[in-house]
């Protein structure tokens, strides 16, 4: 590992801005932090980050060969979905359509009528990666399902779709990519560098002015002398060893920038253990989850790397922002009922520093997601970030629930032997069933085809939404379930924090303005408190495509009074394979906190390839919009 103290005299230049952030952040009190409530999951264990460095400027990284970094079987759980090779994966088998149930109750919450209102106004629409995305690097053949992910700063807009990445003007000039998302860890080393995999994500950390990249390593790596056990619930915490020059998956070089003396730079760190681009074998060892923060707001300047060892499976990360830590929970397979609730060390990743991922394992528990801070108005000091999930278990064929679960998560970084997750609390909802049975279901029809489209119905897949205006703090989810009038509609949840930071539901609704399909919903609230709601949208009769509507807070709750606005038509029907793509993605954008950014999937006709489209969105009160 790099010496703290050397990296700092040579990176000191650009690490002003994190440091303000982090004296900041460092105020933060520990006064919930503090609490020890009897039902607090206990067993921290915490991952030394086994390498990082600072990269060169993105810009100078230039592109990567597109490759294929096949797995093994054995390398994936039976069931996990996310570990595809990149080339497009075909379902032929005809799975029977489920019938479309709703539990007794569930039709009260349903807007069964289009909003009067005139829709959001559109101020950006332009195509993102996909079948008709050509940028500087030139095009590449994208497999399914995608995974949108979208961030937003303040002249850029950047997205990763499965394992390819690409930068934009706000205008919708294509400034980077497709390039393998991998790219942004070129010359870091081990499998951060060398592995490709799909189901990165990227954020923009508005409190910091950073970009944040993660991605996860599906594939098992070279055994460590140091190997991490695999953990169970309710283990006392425990601390892995700092990584050392010369394991597996240790770097040890610093990168130089332009102006650095090269005397400055440690002598000790000499060659790499292995050459750059090279390919460790498949093993037994752990997978690994990789960081990237940018040193500044600009996404093609440098970016401080970290690798983390992750004993499970790291499926679908969900990174969230909070003033304490980067949250990313995973799930270790969908053949099991468990999840791996992880918080990195955000004040020092900013600074470029030594750095420690805390993760918890919560058995028999929904898909996990953590709020993620929209805004920059923070949180009460202190506060625990909050975990939501769905009730119901697809595998135990329990598909229906009338709650969502919230977990509270207490992170302590100086001793994390005090760091708790305390939970469930249940809040009661109006009921609801999994959109078509939930995953991997024949379920959305299209024109002119047997195939039916994938649902993702049994989870809160999409971001979850904090927002605090003046002293209202709001949290944002939904999910897709079953309508009345046999189609699909996208539950939406706007939950209240009350001063004790338990979660109360303030208003609900299912958007189902008719009998077609609005599933795989991204909502966002903006700065004036309104909601918006992005998702795909399609029928027997009408080609999925992407529409988008909202509310504001003078509303009848639960009730989007704006008219859905149409970001992409679809125009053909995806015939090779039934995955849909598995999230979209909405962002903010941080110079007015009113614009709501969003993007989803289409294809255009005669294509068999799906495109995407990143459109921007204005409520009433953004902009002058009424």
């Amino acid at each position: 590992m790099k010496n703290k103290s050397l990296i700092w005299k040579i990176i000191a230049p650009l690490a002003v801005v994190a440091s303000v952030v982090a004296v900041t952040v460092a105020s933060w009190d520990k006064s919930y932090a503090a609490a020890p409530p009897a039902e607090a999951a206990r067993g921290a264990i915490v991952h030394r980050a086994v390498a990082h460095d600072m990269s060169a400027p993105l810009s100078e990284l230039g592109g990567t060969r597109s490759t294929s970094m096949g797995l093994r079987a054995t390398d994936i759980p039976s069931g996990a979905l996310a570990p595809d090779p990149d080339d497009v994966v075909e379902q032929d088998t005809v799975i029977p359509a489920p019938k479309i149930v709703v539990p007794r109750g569930g039709a009260k919450a349903e807007q069964q009528s289009m909003g009067r209102r005139p829709a959001p106004t559109i101020v950006a629409n332009f195509v993102g990666l996909g079948a008709d995305f050509v940028g500087p690097q030139g095009n590449t053949v994208l497999r399914n399902p995608s995974d949108n992910s979208l961030a937003v700063g303040p002249n850029h807009v950047f997205q990763i779709v499965n394992s390819r990445t690409a930068i934009f003007t706000k205008e919708g000039k294509p400034l980077y990519g497709p390039v393998e998302t991998s790219n942004v860890f070129k010359g870091f080393g081990g499998a951060c560098e060398t592995h490709n995999n799909g189901d990165a994500v990227v954020r923009y950390d508005q409190l910091a002015d950073r970009w944040l990249i993660v991605m996860p390593i599906f594939t098992r790596l070279p055994r460590r002398a140091d190997e991490p056990a695999a953990p169970r619930a309710g283990e006392p915490a425990a601390v892995s060893q700092r990584g050392q020059p010369g394991q597996p998956g240790s770097a040890t070089e610093l990168y130089q920038p332009p102006h650095a003396d090269p005397t400055q730079l440690p002598e000790q760190a000499g060659p790499r253990t292995r050459p750059s681009g090279s390919r460790p074998p498949s093993d037994s060892g752990s997978y690994a989850m990789c960081y990237a923060v940018s040193t500044g707001p600009n996404p093609l300047g440098s970016y401080y790397r970290y690798e983390f060892v992750r004993p499970l499976f790291p499926d679908y990360p969900r990174p969230a922002i909070w003033p304490d830590g980067y949250y990313v929970p995973t799930s270790t397979g969908d053949a099991v009922i468990q999840k791996h609730a992880c918080v990195a060390d955000r004040v020092r990743m900013l600074k470029g520093e030594d750095a420690t991922e805390q993760c918890v394992i919560i058995d028999d528990v929904n898909f996990l997601n953590n709020a993620d801070l929209d805004g920059k108005q923070l949180p009460p000091k202190g506060s625990p970030n909050v975990m939501l999930a769905a009730g119901g278990t697809q595998l135990r064929k329990v598909l229906e629930d009338d709650g969502i679960y919230a977990w509270k998560y207490y992170v302590d970084w100086e001793d994390p032997s005090k760091t708790r997750v305390v939970g469930p609390e249940k809040i009661q909802v109006a009921p609801y069933h999994y959109l078509c049975d939930g995953q991997l279901t024949n379920c959305v029809p299209q024109p002119g085809t047997g195939r039916r489209l994938d649902a993702q119905g049994d989870k809160l897949m999409s971001r979850v939404v904090y927002r605090r205006i003046g002293n209202q703090e709001s949290i944002v989810a939904s999910h897709s379930i079953n309508t009345s009038r046999g189609g699909g509609g996208v539950r939406w949840y706007e939950f209240r924090l009350d001063r004790n930071r338990n979660v109360k539901l303030y208003q609900q609704g299912t958007f189902a303005p008719d009998s077609n399909f609005r599933w795989l919903g991204s909502a966002a609230m903006d700065g004036n408190g309104n909601i918006g709601i992005g998702y795909s949208f399609g029928g027997a009769s009408i080609f999925t495509g992407q529409r988008f509507t909202g509310r504001t807070p003078s509303d009848p709750k639960g009730v989007m009074s704006l008219r859905e606005a149409v970001l992409a038509t679809g125009e053909a029907a995806q015939e090779n394979t039934l995955r849909w793509e598995d999230y979209t993605a909405t962002a903010i954008d941080p110079t007015d906190d009113c614009t709501i950014w969003y993007v989803g999937d289409y294809l255009l006709k005669g294509s068999t390839r799906y495109s995407s489209r990143i459109g921007a969105f204005r409520l009433p009160g953004c902009g002058g919009t009424k």
